[in-house]
């Protein structure tokens, strides 16, 4: 979340809907939780440095693997839609590979069960066309391609291995409708035996990180302990699933980089207090921060607890990619997706495109899933237009969206 936006993940509009509670007026960057060493302090965010949160002094990302000399697991946190967070994450995997460290790249982008699409790609079976083709890249990932596409070469050019660490969508969608106890034995087979989602300070951060006025409505308390046991089964699993791959290597130069969301990372009130409460292994995190929020704020300085490392990045307040600026669940008894969200002032929105209508097409092209929605978008870039044909109220309605971004005053 380096932007600041504090704009849910497309995962946790479908796992709420459109229920929250009324926003809280906390500052993400300035949360007083986490490592009680460091939360009761600031540290400056600085344009193209890194600053380590410990000592508070800002360096350069050849000085960087040095300071992760006894690591094994680095969170890097991105902003999903942030060019320049991915930027960040080909800088730290670069430098550590320099530095000669053995690495490993898990994504949070793709469920462990898809472990054998990653293998192919790196061992050179797949060439990038057929990465992309459905049931590839797009089947469980609806962000840009193009935002990943250097990490992805990088790794197969340097055959690193990369590893998938996610848990399956459903068993996640499972967990907050049914809870731990209502999971069969094949569902609780997917994720660790045990998950902690008993944090004060968790259930915070995550309530903190949604403040789009339009998302809040009157979530109770159980409703929200049901989305937070959801996200921390994602925590967890992607923990276990990234400590498996290097628990096993003997090599002291070995680390594994996971390439996740911010709000994974933020504070170590994520996956590494997973990590940390089972699976004791060396971890650290590196979050970019951008010098200027979207309102054109300038971002001076985080809490030191916010992560080990904070690289400042420049403001950017749109993608560079264009989304129509909805979240979706499928229907699957229709082939068809619903939407369940539209983004204040996205494209979908200014277009007319509203909150369960039924997608039926892109561009003439079917939409029976979000891989296919994905795909449809992938080409696309600003100043396009995007025709969607919808089922609404029982009528067929074809909306044109202009992909514009909104003009600044």
């Amino acid at each position: 979340m380096e932007i600041v936006r504090r704009r849910p993940s497309a995962r946790l509009l479908v796992l709420a809907a459109i229920l929250a509670s009324p926003a809280l007026a906390e500052d993400l960057l300035k949360l007083p939780i986490g490592d009680p060493a460091r939360r009761d302090r600031t540290v400056p965010v600085v344009l193209d440095a890194i600053t380590d949160s410990g000592s508070g002094a800002a360096i350069i990302s050849a000085e960087l693997p040095s300071r992760l000399s006894g690591v094994r697991l680095l969170l890097v946190g991105e902003e999903h839609t942030s060019m320049d967070s991915h930027r960040v994450e080909l800088s730290v995997i670069e430098a550590l590979v320099k530095s000669g460290r053995n690495v490993t790249i898990a994504l949070e982008m793709f469920p462990y069960t898809e472990q054998k699409l990653l293998d192919d790609w790196i061992g050179g079976r797949l060439s990038e066309e057929q990465f992309l083709a459905p049931g590839g890249y797009s089947k469980s990932w609806g962000y840009n391609w193009l935002f990943y596409r250097d990490v992805f070469f990088f790794a197969r050019d340097r055959h690193l291995p990369m590893v998938a660490v996610n848990a399956p969508r459903e068993i996640v969608s499972a967990v907050r409708k049914k809870g731990f106890q209502g999971l069969t034995p094949e569902e609780a087979a997917h994720i660790p035996s045990k998950i902690d989602t008993e944090s004060p300070e968790h259930l915070r951060l995550f309530k903190a990180s949604f403040d789009d006025e339009s998302f809040h409505a009157s979530m109770d308390e159980e409703g929200w302990k049901a989305m937070l046991a959801a996200q921390c089964t994602w925590d967890a699993t992607m923990g276990f699933q990234a400590v498996k791959s290097v628990s096993g290597n003997s090599d002291p130069k070995a680390i594994v980089v996971l390439l996740v969301g911010a709000g994974h990372v933020q504070y170590g009130l994520g996956i590494e207090r997973q990590v940390r409460a089972q699976w004791p292994v060396p971890t650290a995190s590196v979050i970019p921060v951008a010098v200027r929020d979207d309102k054109g704020k300038t971002v001076a300085d985080v809490q030191a607890s916010y992560a080990n490392f904070v690289w400042g990045v420049p403001a950017q307040t749109d993608p560079i990619y264009p989304d129509l600026g909805v979240s979706t669940r499928p229907r699957p008894e229709e082939a068809l997706l619903e939407v369940i969200h539209v983004e204040k002032d996205s494209p979908a929105e200014r277009a007319g495109l509203k909150e369960k209508d039924l997608l039926v097409s892109l561009d003439g092209a079917s939409l029976p899933d979000r891989e296919a929605l994905a795909r449809g978008m992938s080409g696309k870039r600003w100043g396009d237009a995007a025709v969607v044909a919808v089922r609404r109220g029982g009528e067929n309605v074809t909306v044109i969206v202009p992909l514009r971004r909104k003009s600044k005053d």
